[in-house]
């Protein structure tokens, strides 16, 4: 067995999936995934992506070995990036509602001018 291949066991068998609910959520067959995580198939990078996300790890987590998980120390930051853009797309929507309200506001203007 590669050593993604145990990867991906641990992660599947921590998360209680079989290999056919894993298979499903992959949308490939049964006998695919476990040649996958057999080691039989080599795994191209976006069958790789799709894994992590769906295990919500990161992919050098798939293909790492055991103690050497770089993901915590990429965690703060990537949380830390995904609130600063939260805040931003928030900061955009409500100046997209002044906007419209400003729109709003001329277009009432011009219509009691007339």
């Amino acid at each position: 067995m590669s050593l993604i291949g145990k990867n991906i066991r641990t992660l599947r068998q921590r998360n209680g999936w079989s290999q056919g609910e894993v298979a499903k959520r992959l949308e490939i067959s049964i006998p695919a995934f476990s040649k996958i995580e057999t080691g039989i198939t080599d795994v191209n990078i976006s069958r790789l992506d799709q894994i992590a996300a769906l295990f919500e790890v990161s992919t050098i987590d798939l293909i790492s070995k055991e103690g050497e998980h770089h993901q915590s120390e990429n965690t703060a930051e990537i949380n830390m990036l995904r609130e600063k853009i939260a805040s931003k797309e928030e900061e955009i929507i409500n100046l997209q509602k002044k906007v419209i309200d400003l729109y709003e506001e001329l277009r009432k203007k011009d219509k009691a001018m007339l």
